[in-house]
């Protein structure tokens, strides 16, 4: 079982309708949020444009060099749910994921795919030659996914970590962070590799919670944000 199938399903199976991802970016003013059930239609368009178009098998290289916002949340999903190991280097990996403005990250990776990070998820234009745009490549996908080879436990997922550590290890940090089920919790923690991904955002999946993500956070909107979400936990 991939690590998408052992922590978004669950979620998927209590309460499709329910959010999932609240993301703000205090920087243009946007807030998008994203139920548990249009999270999962991103994660298996990614899944199946990784398995269609690039031909992606379980273990193999993946960079995922993308900041903390609701876009990333598909990439990673998408990218697990059909068995991908997640890098932090860009040498050998089958695609890189990055962001629009910065592709020179993805240099070495057979595929570079450039991310806008649009609040709306806008297409990106003018890209150089070779480089594919995520959100409009992805679109043409199926919303449902079904892996065409079995992901197992001992698969590579998040640098070191296999499968079944990295679904381990969000767990006990879920616990650790007391984060319960049905929490509403708000991070401004950058998603670095692997504590930023497995604080910030795994480990509420795994506590079948909810994210309210803050980018570039504005101090003076944080405590009407608390109230308004109805925030119960705090990662930080």
């Amino acid at each position: 079982m991939s690590v998408t199938q052992a922590l978004l399903g669950p979620l998927l199976a209590s309460g499709a309708p329910k959010p999932l991802i609240t993301h703000y970016d205090d920087a243009t003013g946007a807030r998008i949020e994203l139920s548990r059930a249009t999270t999962a239609n991103w994660a298996a368009k990614t899944a199946n444009w990784l398995v269609d178009e690039l031909d992606l098998e379980p273990g193999a290289p993946v960079l995922v060099a993308l900041p903390a916002h609701w876009q990333t949340v598909g990439v990673l999903l998408g990218a697990w749910w059909c068995g991908a190991h997640i890098t932090d280097d860009p040498q050998g990996a089958e695609v890189a994921f990055v962001p629009a403005a910065d592709l020179d990250r993805g240099k070495g990776a057979r595929t570079i795919a450039a991310v806008g990070l649009d609040a709306l998820g806008a297409p990106v234009r003018d890209l150089p030659g070779g480089v594919a745009d995520y959100a409009s490549d992805i679109r043409v996908h199926g919303d449902d996914f079904s892996p065409l080879s079995p992901v197992g436990g001992d698969t590579p997922a998040l640098l070191e970590l296999s499968v079944d550590e990295l679904v381990a290890e969000t767990q006990q940090r879920a616990e650790s962070l007391h984060i319960g089920r049905d929490d509403r919790a708000m991070s401004t923690l950058e998603w670095w590799l692997p504590g930023g991904v497995v604080d910030g955002f795994l480990a509420v999946l795994a506590a079948q919670a909810s994210l309210v993500h803050c980018t570039n956070p504005d101090p003076q909107k944080l405590d009407q944000r608390r109230s308004d979400e109805r925030i119960t936990v705090e990662l930080n």
